[in-house]
């Protein structure tokens, strides 16, 4: 199940990342933290720091770099309004997706 969860992640993390940020403002660290938190074990925090730098690069996300008690300062992103609108097309998307697979899972069960 591992690999199959792998490559399903490929396709949503950015959704689900998305997600997280409409909620509050975190930086890479802490996504990863609140998405181990919730069962996603294997992400790698190189992964989300990626991911990150890809949806900023893209303007979904606005970054600003904010001091930090220990270390470097830490880089905080927050969605903004063309992330939040990607987001609402993501769930229209996932919403819609689902719809299918149920539709197909049923079928398969009235065989």
């Amino acid at each position: 199940m591992a690999k199959l969860l792998t490559e399903m992640l490929k396709g949503t993390l950015e959704g689900i990342v998305l997600a997280h940020l409409s909620g509050r403002p975190a930086y890479g660290y802490e996504i990863t933290a609140r998405l181990r938190e919730q069962g996603f074990s294997d992400i790698a925090e190189g992964t989300i720091y990626a991911l990150l730098t890809r949806l900023e690069k893209r303007g979904l996300v606005d970054t600003e770099k904010v001091p930090s008690e220990s270390g470097p300062p830490r880089k905080v992103h927050s969605l903004n309004v063309q992330g939040m609108r990607y987001l609402e097309e993501f769930w229209g998307t996932w919403g819609f997706l689902v719809e299918r697979l149920e539709e197909l899972r049923g079928a398969g069960e009235g065989e």
